[in-house]
């Protein structure tokens, strides 16, 4: 099969390689994907487990990506909860072969069902960007109607879906990010926008939620607007800097099926839209990861038609 591969950590997204590889095998609670489309995160290139396994053993030449949609066509022993011939989107382990490959072995519980009505290519979209987003704000945030949430990022693929859900769960967003991102972020239902290169955090006020993916002063700033019994929620390592009256949780997105069948459900019926930026081939995935201008969004590559 065809997939992409790194080896140098130092290259980055400039080392990937697309080759050919032996199809994978269904261990015990596996099922086997073809994969049809395959989210992609940059930052997966800096963390451990792209290149080392549980125990800190070199695991290169590895397959990157980790969100998926397509079809299962085989099933491990003892695995349930699924059917070949099954189409399936989910989130996979951070430690395995990923995404960017023609079929991938994967845990079936890592997976949930894809209606017939989701593109594959939105399905490969949501894994990440939806679970971070849910998980952020309904498990570690427990946002409630009428509080408020600071979104940082709020024209990227997970910041986009951060205030989409705020807003359905009742709360005020102010979603920041460069002037260029207003109006999108907006678009995604933003009541208010902050530009972060030429407003002001501390005129907004107190919050009670920050949702933090950029980390270092855009952090520090924020912290201080966490009103008394707030949080601040961070993908990006351990808060540098604590809430006064408040509470800081850093948190790694998990795969969670009833999590995943909400977010899908939501984009069924219109209350959720997806943020994708560029969608490319497999054979031209190198390229579209080597980007010569910014892309807001969400990568996605098509594996198959």
């Amino acid at each position: 099969m065809k997939a992409i591969v790194v080896t140098d950590q130092a290259a980055g997204a400039a080392g990937m390689k697309l080759v050919e590889r032996p199809e994978p095998q269904a261990a015990i609670n596996d099922v086997i994907v073809r994969v049809h489309a395959s989210g992609f995160v940059p930052t997966e290139l800096s963390w451990p487990s792209t290149w080392t396994d549980r125990v800190g053993r070199d695991r290169t030449p590895s397959i990157p990506g980790h969100e998926l949609a397509g079809v299962v066509t085989a099933l491990g022993y003892g695995t349930t909860g699924l059917s070949v011939g099954q189409r399936v989107f989910g989130l996979a382990d951070w430690y395995r072969d990923g995404t960017l490959a023609e079929y991938m072995a994967i845990e079936a519980r890592n997976l949930a069902p894809l209606p017939g009505d989701v593109d594959l290519t939105v399905g490969a979209s949501l894994p990440i960007s939806g679970l971070t987003a849910w998980q952020g704000l309904f498990q570690h945030g427990r946002l409630q109607a009428g509080q408020s949430v600071l979104a940082h990022g709020a024209a990227g693929a997970v910041g986009s879906m951060v205030t989409q859900l705020a807003r359905e769960a009742g709360a005020y967003v102010i979603g920041t990010g460069r002037a260029a991102d207003r109006q999108k972020a907006l678009d995604f239902g933003a009541n208010e926008f902050i530009d972060l290169e030429n407003d002001a955090l501390e005129d907004i006020g107190e919050v009670d939620l920050v949702f933090d993916v950029i980390g270092g002063d855009i952090q520090k700033q924020s912290v201080a607007l966490i009103r008394t019994g707030g949080t601040l929620v961070t993908v990006v390592g351990p808060a540098e800097a604590l809430p006064t009256e408040g509470l800081a949780v850093d948190f790694v997105v998990e795969s969670d099926r009833a999590q995943l069948n909400e977010i899908v459900q939501r984009v069924r019926d219109g209350r959720l839209r997806t943020n994708i930026g560029t969608v490319a081939s497999l054979d031209s995935a190198v390229a579209a990861f080597n980007p010569t201008e910014r892309i807001s969004g969400k990568t996605i590559i098509r594996v198959r038609s």
